[in-house]
């Protein structure tokens, strides 16, 4: 008796068009990769891109010299990227960030590269380029600054298509191996979990492939809490945020930072939304799935920062890639050539738009390197913590923002911004890192933000025995009464 051969998954509907043609990945991955390479050529044209490479570089450099994730030095975040930091600073020296964004290059070329097997496992060769160049094209389709930065959301990508990639080929156990490092990643990883568990029911995975999948998710969030502290791994990454994830304070303009950047992604992806629109047949449920529960995680915390938005670019290059399959090639062709237009227009924004931060972050870097000892600990008050690795000065705390002790993010500025509204017991663990490692130079780089020391009385007191030494581009020096210059 005859059988018939295994679909992709039983509730597919698509038929891949003819058999795969030989040489196809050797001519594919090339061009993914060149074109991987030129949408950061920007990345390399500035020593980095936004804080949060910064606050990573000075975590790695802590992680380096003995210090420990969750205890002398802390975020929000899981600890793979910043083990990916310490790592490469370990093989390549901590003066430059190159060999990481070379790293981002990679994470972007190997998501792209899955999302080419997977849209041509299912749809066909064709269809594997388009989600391929689609893709590359579209995760550039943001402020400069949340696309061209070796950040999160960035190494996120690659962990969510692995997922999808394992679950379209009922590899389970590895599927939830993927699902973990996105978590571990950064929590909104875990949204992932939600088409791997739609393609679980539609396929009827029986119990044993749930079970290894679980155990695939179970495993590697226990090794990681086991590597670090495990107390401070729950707190730091799941329940000690319930003050930052909420949307109480400047709504109008976080709503408005939201509007921006998905009318820019919107942009990005103007090629292939229309044809998405009119495809005569609809794509797969679970890229749908995918797209919404990606849109939740965008969601998450209400803050609506470009880099969040990321995350949709995996499933938006599938669904691209499967509204084109059926029109005709010189159609697919113009939805591509207007992907690349968008695409390079938002490369030249990279290569051409001033950073007046990173100017100012440089500015003060000159100026606490010139009043200080290269070991002697300094105290950045303020929300650039590459400060700190501008200046190659160590941090008198392991609070490396004023965002943990008042929980000022991302322009808030509303009632929720304070001592009060501190991550629990940061301000206690503050005052006895200042009592027993008092910083030699104090920068107050708030610059009229509703956090700075005229409106922190905590840290006004702790400052009693400081003088006021001068200032730089708006930032205020402070040094200890009596020491020297």
């Amino acid at each position: 008796m005859l059988t018939q051969a295994p679909q992709p998954l039983p509730h597919v509907s698509d038929v891949r068009r003819g058999a795969p043609r030989p040489g196809y990945w050797p001519r594919l991955l090339p061009l993914l990769a060149v074109l991987a390479a030129a949408t950061r050529l920007p990345s390399f044209a500035r020593p980095l891109w936004n804080p949060d490479e910064g606050y990573l570089a000075v975590q790695a450099g802590i992680l380096a010299h003995g210090g420990a994730l969750y205890e002398t030095v802390v975020d929000r975040k899981p600890p793979l990227v910043p083990w990916l930091y310490e790592a490469v600073f370990a093989l390549f020296g901590a003066q430059s960030l190159t060999p990481l964004k070379w790293c981002a290059v990679a994470a972007h070329l190997l998501t792209a590269v899955l999302l080419a097997s997977t849209a041509r496992r299912r749809w066909g060769d064709g269809a594997g380029r388009t989600a391929g160049v689609l893709y590359l094209l579209v995760s550039v389709g943001l402020n400069p600054e949340d696309t061209q930065a070796a950040t999160f959301e960035v190494f996120i990508l690659p962990w969510t298509a692995a997922a999808l990639w394992c679950a379209d080929r009922r590899r389970w156990g590895w599927c939830g191996a993927a699902v973990a490092g996105a978590f571990l990643t950064k929590q909104t990883g875990a949204a992932v979990l939600g088409p791997v568990l739609w393609m679980m029911w539609r396929c009827r995975a029986p119990r044993a492939a749930v079970v290894r999948c679980a155990a695939g998710v179970a495993v590697p969030v226990l090794a990681a809490a086991c590597a670090t502290d495990p107390g401070g791994f729950l707190f730091w990454t799941v329940t000690g945020s319930g003050s930052y994830a909420s949307f109480t304070g400047s709504e109008l303009h976080v709503l408005g930072r939201g509007a921006v950047n998905a009318a820019l992604l919107g942009a990005a992806c103007a090629g292939f939304l229309p044809s998405l629109a009119r495809a005569p047949r609809r794509p797969a449920a679970w890229l749908w799935v995918w797209l919404g529960s990606s849109a939740v995680a965008v969601l998450a915390g209400f803050h609506f920062f470009g880099h969040y938005y990321l995350q949709l670019a995996p499933p938006l290059a599938l669904l691209g890639a499967a509204a084109l399959r059926d029109l005709p090639r010189a159609r697919v062709a113009r939805a591509l050539l207007v992907t690349a237009c968008c695409g390079g227009l938002f490369v030249a924004w990279g290569l051409l738009a001033p950073r007046p931060d990173l100017a100012h972050a440089e500015r003060v870097a000159d100026a606490v390197r010139a009043r200080t000892a290269p070991r002697e600990p300094v105290l950045i008050w303020g929300m650039h913590p590459e400060t700190y690795w501008l200046a190659d000065r160590p941090p008198a705390s392991r609070f490396l923002t004023a965002g943990l002790l008042t929980n000022y993010s991302g322009g808030r500025d509303g009632p929720r911004v304070g001592e009060r509204w501190a991550v629990p017991g940061t301000w206690r663990t503050f005052r006895a890192e200042f009592a027993v490692r008092p910083p030699g130079l104090v920068v107050d780089d708030s610059r009229g933000g509703p956090y700075g020391v005229g409106r922190v009385g905590a840290l006004r007191r702790l400052l009693a025995g400081y003088e006021r030494v001068g200032g730089v581009d708006g930032a205020v020096l402070y040094r200890p009464r009596g020491s020297a210059s």
